[in-house]
This record gives C-alpha cells, structure tokens and sequence, in this order.
C-alpha cells in the first residue's frame, strides 16, 4: 500500500464559498448547472437489454442537472453502469460491495453532496427562489475573534 501523499479523495471537498473556492470559481473553476435539469436529448441506452427498472433510472436520471456534464463529458456509459448497479442494489438480497459501487458512482457522477463538492458544481437558484444578497467584501466576510466578543466590565462590579 503507497505511503504518503494526497490521495484522489483525502483531505475535506472544496468549499464554494470559502474565499480560495470564489477565487477558483472567478477563474472557472467551478460550473454552475441549472437548476431546471437537462433539456437536451436523452443519449440511447448504451448496454444490453435494460429491465423496466433501469429504463425508469434512466429517464429519471437524465432529467438532472448533473446531466448537463455527463452529457458534456460522454458519460453515458458511466451512467448506464450506474443505473444497472443500483437496480441490483435495490433488490433484497444485493451484496455490500454492490452497494458500496453505488456510493463510489453517486460520488463520481455528482449525485452526493460530496460528489458535486468534489467535481466542483452547484445547482444553480430555481428561477423563482429568493436570492440572498451576501457580503461582497473582505470586511464583512471577517469572522469576529475572541477580542471582539469580549465584554469591559468597569471596575468594583462583577464581583
């Protein structure tokens, strides 16, 4: 086993809103998908026969707006396997390491919080959900420190 050295996955996901992630976003770093999902065609299903329940997946799948860059990237492959495992998984009697595909492929697909996190997207605001006017400067981004929530206690009181 390799010693050492970061790894694919170590460490915490980036934070979009932590001051380094916005400068990386300034930059391109991150890619805002919409919130109203995928419009564009749904790829042909890439493997053998599907079962009623991955086409389900499928369709379903495809809606998303992860699928924007699965669509960009030619995941089509990778999201089909995906459909296959989870159907698996879902059956009664489906093995933990079937399971535990189905994370890794929620993770690299985008599907898990830590997924988008790591493939550095977000969703973004639904046309008619209210905007949050935050902060640009680096003044009110500054977290108060001890000293400010400190209290002067005139003297002969307090005791």
């Amino acid at each position: 086993m390799p010693r050492g050295g970061a790894r694919t996955v170590s460490g915490p996901p980036p934070d979009p809103n932590s001051l380094r992630s916005m400068r990386a976003a300034e930059a391109g770093g991150w890619k805002t998908l919409p919130a109203e999902g995928y419009d564009g065609p749904v790829p042909e299903w890439p493997l053998t026969e599907a079962t009623p329940r991955e086409d389900d997946i499928w369709g379903g799948l495809w809606a998303k707006p992860q699928a924007v860059m699965w669509a960009e990237l030619g995941q089509a492959l990778e999201v089909a396997l995906f459909c296959r495992t989870l159907a698996e998984a879902e059956r009664p009697d489906a093995r933990a390491d079937i399971k535990k595909m189905v994370r890794g492929y929620l993770d690299s697909l985008g599907l898990s919080v830590s997924g988008m996190l790591r493939n550095r997207w977000r969703i973004a605001p639904a046309s008619d959900a209210v905007v949050l006017d935050l902060p640009t400067t680096g003044e009110a981004l500054r977290r108060r420190s001890a000293r400010d929530r400190m209290k002067v206690v005139p003297s002969g009181e307090g005791s």
